[in-house]
This record gives C-alpha cells, sequence and structure tokens, in this order.
C-alpha cells in the first residue's frame, strides 16, 4: 500500500504516520530523512546535495525526486510506503507520477488554520531540559517555569505567530493545490483532524481499509 500524507504544519500528520506504519507495516519516509541519509551513505544524488546543503542552498527538486527514487528502490518498501513531507508541490507529484509509482491512498488531515495557531503558537519548551508544555493542552504547575528543572519556558522560532503564518500561506500556496491533483485520480481520503487523536486515527484507519485494535 503506496500512501502519501498531505496537511498543513500542525495538523498531527507525525501522529498519524506513526499508527500508519504500526498497522500497515510499512516505512514512512521523509524527505528531510531521504537527504541526510543520502548524504550520509554518500549516494550520487547525496553527494549532488551535500554541494547545496555546503553552499547554503536548499535542494533543488530534481535532486530531491533522484534521492526519492532512489528510497522507494530499497526492500524496505515492496509492500508500501508513506510519503511524509513529499511531493510538496503538483510538479513533484507529476514527478512522481512519471517515476512510475503508484499511489494507492493520499490522506488529507483536515485542520483549521486557527485551530492550527493555538496549537502552535501555545507550545512552550523548557530552555535548559528540553522539556514539552502547551498553555492549554499541557501547561506548567507555575506559570512560564519548566515542572521538571525550574527553569523558564520559550517560544521557538517554529512557533511564533508571524513563523506559523508563513508556513501556512506557504502550504495553501504551494501544497493544498495537490488535493485536486490528486482528486482527479480518485485517490485522495479528507479526514477531520480537529477531533480526539484516537478518532482521527480510526477515520484514517478506516480510510485505508485497515482493521484495528480501536475498532470496538
Amino acid at each position: 500500500m503506496n500512501i502519501i500524507l498531505l496537511g498543513a504544519p500542525g495538523a498531527g500528520k507525525g501522529t498519524q504516520a506513526e499508527k500508519i506504519c504500526e498497522y500497515c507495516h510499512i516505512p514512512q519516509i521523509s524527505t528531510g530523512n531521504i537527504i541526510r541519509a543520502a548524504m550520509r551513505d554518500g549516494t550520487e544524488a547525496g553527494k549532488k546535495a551535500q554541494e547545496f546543503v555546503n553552499a547554503g542552498k536548499l535542494v533543488p527538486d530534481a535532486v530531491v525526486i533522484e534521492m526519492v527514487n532512489e528510497r522507494l528502490k530499497q526492500d524496505d518498501c515492496k509492500n508500501g510506503f508513506i510519503l511524509d513531507g513529499f511531493p510538496r508541490t503538483v510538479p513533484q507529484a507529476q514527478a512522481l507520477k512519471e517515476m512510475g509509482v503508484e499511489i494507492d491512498h493520499v490522506i488529507d488531515i483536515e485542520v483549521p488554520d486557527e485551530t492550527i495557531m493555538q496549537r502552535m503558537t501555545g507550545r512552550r519548551v523548557c530552555g535548559e531540559c528540553g522539556a514539552t508544555y502547551h498553555l492549554v493542552y499541557n501547561p506548567p504547575k507555575v506559570e512560564n517555569t519548566c515542572d521538571k528543572c525550574g527553569h523558564e519556558l520559550i517560544i521557538r522560532k517554529d512557533d511564533h505567530p508571524d513563523t506559523v503564518k508563513d508556513r501556512l500561506q506557504v502550504y495553501h500556496e504551494q501544497t493544498e493545490p495537490l488535493k485536486d491533483f490528486y482528486k482527479e485520480l480518485n485517490v485522495l481520503y479528507m479526514i477531520e483532524g480537529d477531533k480526539p487523536v484516537e478518532e482521527v486515527t480510526k477515520d484514517t484507519l478506516n480510510a485505508l481499509g485497515v482493521k484495528s485494535a480501536l475498532e470496538g
């Protein structure tokens, strides 16, 4: 079963990817991991990527696509895979199709921007021990203070409201058009992600036709 996960930053794709891996016994493949592994292993595509990274530049689509192609040919992908973070654009999706990669299901985790803003901007991290909190869902016992070590909590750059807004804008402009692309191929499944994690997981597995321990 070949699966693509779509969803805006903060939509909870990571959690759903872990559950799909658990129940379907297939590997999760993320662009970041592919790039790091290819550079570490010194593959041809990895060497190309290293040149761009060393120059402080983004790895171009052509190189990323080449690395994805290399990764999907590995033995652990024979029974399927989950692509998380790729494709990000319609041209990438077209390139994936041109490589002959058949996609069985595209799971789109739908969460309103307002909910994502609350989820991400409410996160706090201890600058000393790395413990994580959330102002609404998992607040510290003492305001702005880590329960574990007593140090001050900080807002990561990725969780700053302006950063979150920018990331959402990029998603809507570049990645959201993939929904129409895969809808035309009749493989798109929309999942309401603004619900408890267990319910989202159950809906996701049902869309994949997978029976799980969550049922019944």
